[in-house]
């Protein structure tokens, strides 16, 4: 059961987040799912004891989560505690107790180019609604967009003339994306029919909206991926972002520039990128012994 004592210390500490520290109400949503599962089954001990820290980390690495995660996890809490020690409401460096998690070495999931077609084609292009969707998934791959920077789009941003999206990325930072003719012909055809309609003529800033003319939320995305993924019969657990992850091992591969690559994704740190080189040289080996007759 968890500790009112801890859960007003949570709320003070995600405060400071937002107001000292300035971090995107995204981050802090983070934060605060983070804390909260560590603060379900941490109890009153969490003061000095290590122990509700070590049966956190052992409870996801029993559930199967990655190293990125529970290092994640993991960093969350060790945050609010050095600011629970400043604040005197814990009196003890409990993190400096526990072993924090390795972030191991995770390769993310990368679709196959025939398979993106697949599912860019998979919604039909004469119903609104696919009409839509089909812009929505291009987008995706086309930009390697985050799916809060895609649902975040106003209208304004996306140029259509001069092939080019204006994305606000984390941090609040800016970029350009170029993006393709294909993309252009169905962002232009969903302008045109669905966005039109069901805005009715009001002033929507939101490139992509819902029937009833409302900005789309992060969960409708994820709802179409997944049912256009089922839809054209890839069987692969395919996410938004795997889209991204997709578009970035893909550049790669064709031979795009790492530090372009890094531009066009909005990564702070080179080093984010270079995750992404890794991933290539796996494919091509998985390539290499698939097709080569003496591997």
């Amino acid at each position: 059961m968890s500790d009112p004592a801890l859960e007003a210390a949570i709320a003070d500490f995600l405060v400071e987040l937002r107001v000292e520290r300035g971090l995107s109400p995204l981050t802090i949503a983070a934060y605060r799912r983070d804390l909260a599962q560590f603060a379900a089954n941490a109890g009153t001990l969490w003061r000095d004891d290590p122990t509700p820290l070590i049966e956190f980390v052992a409870a996801l690495q029993r559930r199967g989560a990655k190293g990125s995660t529970q290092a994640r996890k993991s960093a969350a809490v060790r945050s609010f505690y050095a600011f629970a020690l400043r604040e005197g409401i814990a009196s003890r460096d409990v993190p400096g107790l526990v072993d924090a998690p390795r972030a191991g070495s995770y390769l993310p999931d990368v679709l196959a180019p025939d398979d993106v077609v697949r599912i860019l084609d998979a919604p039909p292009p004469d119903e609104p609604v696919g009409i839509r969707d089909r812009a929505i998934l291009e987008l995706l791959y086309d930009c390697g967009l985050r799916v809060s920077e895609l649902v975040g789009l106003d209208i304004g941003r996306v140029d259509l003339e001069q092939l080019q999206v204006r994305v606000i990325g984390k941090g609040n930072r800016e970029r350009r994306v170029p993006m393709g003719e294909e993309a252009r012909e169905r962002l232009h055809r969903y302008r045109s029919g669905p966005r039109q309609a069901w805005t009715a003529g009001r002033p929507v800033e939101a490139e992509f909206v819902g029937r009833r003319g409302h900005r789309m939320s992060r969960e409708a995305v994820w709802g179409l991926v997944k049912h256009w993924t089922a839809v054209a019969g890839v069987t692969e657990r395919v996410t938004p972002h795997t889209f991204r992850h997709s578009f970035a091992t893909h550049l790669l591969e064709g031979g795009a520039d790492l530090r372009v690559v890094q531009a066009l994704l909005g990564h702070a740190s080179i080093s984010t990128t270079q995750l992404y080189t890794h991933l290539t040289g796996e494919r091509v080996r998985e390539v290499y012994a698939r097709a080569h007759p003496r591997a």
